[in-house]
């Protein structure tokens, strides 16, 4: 494997509702990504100095009040959906 290059991965996706806001919410992973010069195939590893901190923007449930993940759609507890 070969060394690529070092990016920052977006993070969260984009929605019919709400557009690009979870995107900008979720923020970015640093990753370094290695190809096999035979295959191309591709491998991305944590890069140095980067952490695994939840940084998800968390919300409230409206109708039961369990605080869960910004990008989730539902509610992990009621089903109450949000987009």
């Amino acid at each position: 494997m070969q060394y690529l290059s070092r990016e920052r991965l977006q993070l969260g996706k984009t929605g019919w509702v709400l557009g690009d806001l979870p995107n900008l919410l979720s923020g970015a992973l640093n990753v370094q990504i290695y190809v096999c010069p035979k295959c191309r195939k591709l491998e991305f590893f944590l890069a140095e100095n980067e952490t695994l901190d939840d940084e998800t923007p968390k919300q409230t449930c409206p109708e039961c009040g369990t605080v869960r993940d910004f990008d989730y759609p539902k509610c992990p507890n009621c089903k109450h959906e949000y987009f």
